[in-house]
């Protein structure tokens, strides 16, 4: 995102799909139905997976208020988790393949005016429930955390947070401000945007006392 105010990639079931091991092939329907996969025994399961070698990760694109995701995927952008969300399709008549080998892709779906009533009906919940097996790692990225609250009803389903800063253009104040929206959950790291190649070391703009004083 590149507005000034910080945005969460949230990761959710990361304990879950550590403990199995297992990674089904979640697809759209023209790619191997990932219920196949499902049926699979546990060993099986694990040679397919050292087969594919590498970590799977699902991206979600959790902002339903400016998607722009799928633009940057050029992936389309609907159906996706708004329509997932309104009960008009299943978690696999969403996923998309992303552009490189282990990565898929959840869009937004259509602009929905109802963002919270949404993301707060139970339907996430359940669809990270359901797909957090197939993957090493899941992350959700979400709308501005000031002053809309979407990104903090997704994080009661995430594990950690992770915070996204722009450089030069986040201020420590609000940066520090959107930490405290999440005090019970652990700060996975800081990712910063737009910082100058090569002078990160020598910039004066740092982030570390805002967010690890709260971490």
């Amino acid at each position: 995102m590149e507005s000034g105010s910080p945005n969460h990639a949230l990761l959710p079931g990361r304990r879950q799909s550590r403990r199995s091991g297992r990674v089904p092939h979640p697809a759209q329907p023209s790619l191997p139905d990932p219920r196949e996969d499902a049926a699979e025994t546990p060993n099986g399961n694990e040679r397919a997976s050292k087969r594919r070698n590498g970590r799977r990760a699902l991206v979600i694109d959790a902002d339903l208020r400016n998607p722009g995701l799928h633009r940057h995927l050029g992936a389309a952008q609907s159906p996706g988790l708004a329509e997932y969300l309104l009960g008009e399709c299943d978690e696999f008549a969403a996923l998309q393949r992303g552009p490189m080998e282990n990565l898929f892709f959840l869009p937004a779906g259509r602009t929905v005016p109802s963002a919270p009533e949404l993301l707060s009906n139970g339907r996430l919940k359940l669809f990270l429930q359901r797909v957090e097996s197939m993957f090493d790692w899941v992350i959700l990225d979400t709308s501005p955390v000031i002053p809309v609250s979407d990104a903090t009803l997704v994080a009661g389903s995430c594990d950690g947070i992770l915070m996204v800063v722009r450089s030069n253009s986040t201020p420590s104040d609000l940066a520090r401000r959107a930490r405290e929206e999440f005090p019970d959950k652990l700060l996975l790291g800081v990712v910063l945007n737009g910082a100058p190649s090569g002078k990160l070391a020598q910039s004066k703009y740092y982030y570390g006392e805002a967010v690890n004083s709260q971490a």
